[in-house]
């Protein structure tokens, strides 16, 4: 990949438009971004993996409640520490442009969801995607008891096969019904 530690080539910048929904300025954007995120050392390396809690100071992941589960989701790493490539980067913010599609969002959005990477948004899946959205502080947490009327009725509309679970075809109908999904699921740089 023709990437030199200050600037993109023309021939990595063509590649990157292919294998994203980003546009060459979007592109250019995110690079700039991402090396005001490196330290010096990082910036000579165009491997090198900025650690998760930077990415977290991105004013667009800062107040996200998934922002955790989002670099956990796009990251490479095999230490498994949500640190990103650059090119992983381009890989979450292809998956949350305006241009994405709607397979290709909720295909994230389902990763996301499912904090235990089983495949499958079960019981405590959906727990911590409650309580995500709405706080876990003793003011916004929900009781036990609504906390699973609230479940059973997720599960009620979504679980199709009535195994208890919603797996990503499932997810995918339910999604696809919601008509601000797409438009709510973005981050713009």
């Amino acid at each position: 990949m023709g990437t030199t530690a200050s600037h993109l080539d023309k021939e990595a910048l063509s590649e990157y438009q292919e294998l994203t929904f980003l546009t060459k300025q979007e592109i250019l954007l995110a690079h700039r971004k991402f090396r005001e995120l490196q330290n010096k050392e990082e910036r000579s390396n165009t491997t090198s993996r900025v650690p998760m809690e930077r990415i977290h100071e991105l004013p667009e992941l800062k107040s996200n409640p998934f922002k955790e589960r989002i670099c956990h989701v796009f990251s490479t790493s095999e230490n498994k520490d949500g640190s990103l490539t650059f090119e992983d980067f381009l890989d979450l913010l292809s998956a949350f442009s305006d241009s994405a599609t709607l397979e290709i969002k909720s295909h994230y959005a389902f990763r996301i969801f499912d904090f235990d990477d089983d495949g499958t948004l079960d019981y405590d899946d959906l727990k911590k995607l409650v309580n995500c959205l709405t706080g876990e502080s003793e003011d916004t947490r929900l009781e036990p008891h609504e906390m699973k009327q609230l479940i059973d009725n997720i599960l009620e509309e979504s679980d199709i096969d009535k195994d208890g679970t919603v797996n990503l075809s499932e997810f995918q109908h339910v999604i696809s019904r919601s008509p601000d999904f797409v438009s709510s699921f973005k981050i713009v740089l």
